[in-house]
């Protein structure tokens, strides 16, 4: 019974599953929990049974076939100015009532600094036909934001989780090669490739945990399993297919108060026009970061044009992770104008809508 399995992310076996099942399968896999297995090196029966029961206890938040969002949908970092009485309830509504909206957070920084008035901080998708700013422009209206910042990703060096396997590491481990940039922009979809998409990126619920997991997926489709494949492969071939993931609940604790991670941290450097790319590279070399990406935030953050996400339990090493960084881009000659930090703390997090015909009817009922 799912009763007596531990649940916990820092159990020896889970542990072994999580390394891989965060951010290691990448692409799309027919059997996602054998190869799971394979590289773990647990039981498939194991696998399961631990993944179905941190799914039901809340150690994992979700399990799902993720996209490359960015290669769908017009998408953009958003940093929102609301008034601080306004801030909850803020939150709630881009949380609760904009499908559109991926993570939300509320960041503060060390002080007053460049942006630091910007507090609440979200992802937005609009599918492609439809207009990002316009999108804000309405959701600012709606939580009575007196302005906000748009920073669509022009390239992406790093994206991938694995809390786990990111624990134990020391400032400055980095990977031998420099970071390659995925570029972005919007890849079109006929109707049946849409049709997959949307059953192969649901979310997994606890009973759908086992092997053959897309068998119920190609019916949703309307397609027979090797059509679905076929399409799904394709797709993964356009480099609109992520990973298969299980995301852990990093900020809430588990049913047992256990949490994953304590701090998240947004690095920001702004580097001279034109060593973006170079900058980007190098940093997105360093193992701590789960994200990161050349964004323009503009002057009211001191013209940041590099960002990364790191994660952790302590925010004085996470701060080390940064120091180690920075050196890094000294040793490279690569000048740094400013640097900052915006802190996590209040967030959610939830996958950003994509579809096209979700969009037109959520704007009929924007508009009643």
């Amino acid at each position: 019974m799912i009763a007596d399995i531990s649940i916990e992310h820092n159990d020896p076996v889970n542990a072994k599953i999580l390394a891989v099942s965060e951010d290691k399968i990448q692409g799309f896999v027919r059997e996602p929990f054998l190869e799971i297995a394979r590289r773990s090196g647990v039981a498939v029966e194991t696998v399961l049974e631990r993944v179905r029961a941190m799914l039901a206890g809340g150690t994992i938040r979700r399990v799902r076939q993720t996209l490359v969002a960015t290669n769908l949908a017009e998408g953009a970092l958003v940093a929102w100015k609301v008034p601080e009485e306004n801030l909850n309830a803020a939150f709630d509504y881009l949380f609760q009532q904009d499908p559109f909206s991926g993570h939300v957070v509320v960041r503060s920084t060390d002080g007053q600094t460049a942006g630091s008035e910007y507090r609440l901080w979200t992802t937005v998708k609009v599918p492609a036909g439809f207009s990002l700013e316009g999108h804000c422009r309405l959701l600012g209206e709606r939580i009575g934001a007196e302005r906000f910042r748009l920073m669509p990703a022009k390239g992406i060096f790093t994206l991938g989780v694995g809390h786990v396997r990111r624990q134990s590491l020391e400032p400055g481990s980095r990977s031998e090669a420099r970071a390659e940039m995925l570029a972005t922009g919007v890849v079109r979809l006929d109707e049946l490739q849409w049709r997959v998409l949307l059953a192969l990126k649901r979310e997994f619920a606890v009973e759908e945990i086992g092997l053959s997991p897309w068998t119920l997926r190609a019916a949703e489709a309307g397609v027979t399993i090797e059509k679905f494949f076929e399409v799904a492969e394709g797709l993964a071939a356009m480099k609109v297919i992520g990973r298969f993931s299980t995301f852990l609940e990093h900020v809430k604790p588990s049913l047992n108060g256990v949490r994953v991670t304590r701090f998240n941290a947004l690095f920001h450097w702004a580097v001279p026009p034109g060593r973006e790319v170079e900058a980007g590279s190098e940093i997105g070399r360093h193992h701590i970061l789960t994200h990161c990406y050349w964004r323009e935030a503009g002057p009211d953050f001191n013209n940041v044009n590099v960002m990364a996400v790191a994660h952790g339990t302590e925010k004085h090493r996470l701060l080390e992770h940064k120091e180690a960084i920075d050196r890094h881009l000294e040793n490279h000659s690569i000048p740094v104008a400013y640097t900052n930090v915006f802190w996590g703390g209040r967030s959610e997090i939830k996958p950003s809508e994509i579809s096209p015909v979700e969009y037109r009817l959520w704007l009929g009922k924007a508009a009643t």
